[in-house]
């Protein structure tokens, strides 16, 4: 039925449109794109959503929205902080990845058992699903960009 939708050649039921939503972790209002208000939503510059835990502080650059498959925020680790600690459990959802981008400082991050060093201008893209956290050992604060992309390592 589903591929009959994609080629145009039926239209589903209201029924069976909401099991094709179900099945794409969706509602009904976000796979018809009912509850959208505009297609461009723009976050300017320090007006993200906010977080503070000690010395690391986030902002959230994308705005919450429904089925939404890909956040980037914005990290701050001041000398000796961290994002998380080595016994938190995973925050994000089965095959997500994410890739953190050090603008500035050095950050240490610690994955799967393994501990990565990186610096200024460095790149890192990892399985977000595992343990993880970043640690800042510097004597200044660091700054990583990091993007989760949910749901797109296949296992």
């Amino acid at each position: 039925m589903l591929s009959q939708v994609e080629r145009g050649e039926t239209s589903p039921t209201l029924a069976v449109a909401g099991r094709i939503a179900a099945g794409l972790d969706l509602s009904l209002s976000q796979l018809l794109r009912l509850d959208e208000t505009g297609h461009v939503i723009v976050v300017r510059r320090g007006r993200g959503r906010k977080r503070r835990r000690g010395g690391h502080r986030t902002e959230e650059l994308t705005p919450a929205l429904p089925g939404q498959r890909a956040d980037v925020s914005l990290h701050r680790l001041e000398p000796g902080a961290t994002t998380g600690g080595p016994d938190d459990p995973p925050i994000h959802e089965p095959g997500s990845r994410e890739t953190a981008v050090v603008l500035g400082g050095t950050a240490m991050l610690a994955v799967d058992g393994q501990r990565h060093e990186l610096g200024a201008g460095d790149s890192v893209t990892f399985d977000a699903d595992l343990a993880h956290h970043f640690e800042n050992h510097g004597d200044q604060p660091a700054e990583l960009l990091a993007v989760v992309a949910a749901g797109l390592r296949r296992g």
